[in-house]
């Protein structure tokens, strides 16, 4: 069985999409919705829908963390709320762990939903991350709940806990990235900003995160200088 973890805030205009989609999937599971206080309908949407529902302080490491430690399944596949799925996806996960016993884990091929020039240009740039190596969690990041509990769980870091968890996967074993079905992510949270300064806040962070600044701190300065604005 596959336990599919999903941390939110204020995610009921979306969370029923992803919830509807994952219900409609033959292939074993369990959806674990991990909640951090949402001030909307998300927690109401999610047990309705026939999610178990957890609350855990923000954060997603901690989210996930929760989410993995009521988790029954011996794979654990860790989605965001705004990704959309498609049809055969648990299926893949499964097939991939059931004739390469050799993998660990791994991510989807990644699509967003924007209809502009920067989306389509980030279509292509995760593809050459993923080719070497690099990938986070908008992707769905999928592992054998073996090799979860070997590499500690997920980081707790206010920021970067994908990036973290994702070098140490990688460390572990092969990894693959599942071409197909793709997995398709919100661009919300690249409009109205200039595509540049967007490439040099993730510069920016990764450079300082690589030279020792601690997760606290980046988050400060994501919160203060980088996070995207409602528009």
């Amino acid at each position: 069985m596959i336990s599919v973890v999903i941390p939110t805030r204020n995610e009921a205009a979306r969370i029923d999409r992803l919830l509807a989609t994952l219900a409609a999937e033959p292939e074993p599971h369990e959806t674990i919705v991990v909640d951090a206080g949402s001030s909307d309908a998300t927690a109401v949407i999610a047990a309705a829908a026939g999610a178990t529902v957890l609350t855990s302080p923000p954060g997603r490491g901690r989210q996930i963390r929760a989410g993995v430690a009521v988790a029954r399944g011996e794979t654990v596949w860790m989605l965001h709320a705004d990704s959309v799925i498609a049809p055969g996806s648990l299926r893949a996960i499964h097939d991939v762990l059931a004739t390469r016993p050799e993998v660990v884990g791994g991510n989807f091929r990644l699509l967003f939903d924007g209809d502009d020039g920067f989306s389509r240009w980030l279509i292509r740039f995760y593809a050459w991350l993923r080719a070497n190596g690099f990938y986070y969690g908008d992707s769905g990041i999928f592992v054998r709940r073996p090799v979860y509990d070997r590499l500690g769980g997920m980081p707790t870091h206010a920021l970067m806990e994908d990036y973290a968890f994702v070098r140490a996967l990688e460390a572990c074993g092969p990894t693959v990235c599942i071409e197909t079905p793709p997995l398709t992510t919100s661009s919300r949270r690249f409009a109205g900003r200039r595509p540049a300064g967007i490439v040099a806040g993730w510069l920016l962070i990764h450079g300082l995160y690589h030279l020792g600044v601690s997760p606290e701190r980046l988050a400060r300065l994501y919160d203060g200088y980088l996070r995207p604005r409602p528009s």
